[in-house]
């Protein structure tokens, strides 16, 4: 299993590229938790706090695909990097500024928002031109999508050290600082100089108007509900089950679930399409949300908690190739973003979905939330199933490479691909 990771890991630019982006992307994904912490610091309410954590996940959520769209047309330096500083800025000027006065706050907070760089549709952007075989391209969204859960473990936890050690303000400008760091290393590499986006046709509608990957959007919507939802539903289980420090375990578990999963899903081939194979992994998720509902002591409510996990980044790591199968030419970037964008939109719904309906059911219904969502996103895939799979224009050989800045000829996954 660790063979084919490490193969990947010692290709020329491989290590210094996926750890820059989760460098770079340290400070989106502990957002939520450092406005809350800071906020809390400056005497403000929970209310505020969330309120601005909502104002930056929206931002966040609209400047995704709009700076993937521009990645795209003028090359990931001339935008990442000037997004990453400008991001920074907001949030050093928030750190500073404090909560009063209230526009300037929320104005900071949208505008670091806003400008996140999408570093991490720009790594699966850079795959193919970094790993010349495309079973290690497939390896590699595997490995991107266990690495993304280390990541949202770290993160939290250095938030919390950088509060404890020093201040809450520490914190956020030491994110800033780690933004601005990972995003400078990923630019300046050879990989993401070199790279230039295919020829791309003048659509308004950019990515989005690919059928086939406006399903995939319309399925993860409710990928990231489920998500969402179970965040919300663990906390009155723990308020009965041990607390926070049990509420801790849950999302820890969880998190471990999804790494278990990504990592054995990444280190083998898989034979038939992947838009099939995501209906199974789908499937598979969803089935594996109802034993929540058994609610049963918080040992083994962990083990159900890792269980649920399992299968979530694989069906993430499926995603990102059907991505690249759908996305129309010269819009991969965006395309990427899309689907970020659509995922964490469906996680902020499913949290706020989730509390009238715990608040109206206790915990068992909102345990219940997560497997009905998971099959909603199954049925998704069932009714557009057509759309997913039918024939991927340019073949197994795009005369234009999305990756290639002398045009070569280079591989694309087909119909027929094995992942």
């Amino acid at each position: 299993m660790a063979t084919g990771y490490l193969e990947i890991l010692r290709a020329r630019h491989a290590l210094r590229l996926l750890t820059g982006t989760l460098v770079g992307r340290l400070p989106n994904a502990t957002a939520a938790i450092a406005l809350v912490l800071f906020v809390r610091a400056q005497d403000g309410t929970y209310s505020l706090a969330g309120a601005l954590a909502a104002v930056y996940g929206v931002a966040n959520a609209v400047g995704q695909p709009v700076l993937g769209r521009l990645v795209d047309l003028y090359g990931q330096p001339r935008v990442q990097l000037p997004a990453a500083v400008l991001s920074a800025l907001a949030m050093t000027s928030f750190a500073f500024c404090g909560t009063d006065p209230l526009p300037l706050a929320y104005g900071a907070v949208a505008a670091a928002g806003l400008f996140t760089p999408p570093l991490e549709g720009g790594l699966r952007a850079l795959w193919p031109s970094v790993l010349r075989r495309e079973e290690q391209v497939h390896t590699a969204y595997a490995m991107d999508a266990v690495a993304q859960e280390v990541m949202f473990t770290v993160g939290p936890l250095l938030v919390t050290l950088c509060a404890s050690l020093w201040s809450e303000r520490v914190a956020l400008l030491v994110l800033s600082v780690l933004g601005v760091l990972g995003a400078l290393s990923v630019v300046v590499s050879p990989p993401s100089r070199a790279w230039r986006s295919a020829p791309r046709e003048a659509h308004w509608l950019g990515a989005l108007r690919s059928p086939g990957l406006l399903a995939l959007l319309g399925a993860f919507l409710f990928v990231g509900m489920a998500l969402g939802s179970i965040a919300v539903a663990s906390v009155p289980y723990a308020d009965t089950h041990g607390g926070d420090v049990v509420y801790g375990w849950l999302m820890a578990a969880i998190g471990l679930g999804a790494l278990i999963g990504g990592t054995v899903y990444g280190a083998r081939q898989w034979s038939g399409t992947p838009e099939r194979r995501l209906r199974v992994l789908v499937a598979l998720l969803a089935v594996c949300y109802v034993p929540l509902t058994l609610m049963p002591g918080a040992v083994a409510m962990t083990l159900l908690a890792v269980v649920a996990g399992v299968f979530l980044a694989p069906c993430i790591a499926c995603a990102f190739i059907i991505v690249d199968r759908h996305a129309p030419s010269g819009t991969v970037t965006e395309a990427f973003s899309w689907l970020v964008t659509t995922f964490t939109v469906g996680a902020s719904v499913g949290t706020g979905l989730a509390g009238p309906v715990v608040q109206t059911g206790g915990a068992l219904w909102g345990f219940a939330l997560p497997a009905v969502a998971g099959a909603v996103s199954l049925l998704v895939l069932l009714a557009t199933g057509r759309v997913l799979t039918a024939p991927v224009q340019g073949g197994v050989v795009a005369a234009s490479s999305e990756n290639d800045p002398n045009r070569a000829a280079e591989p694309r996954f087909s119909s027929g691909d094995r992942a």
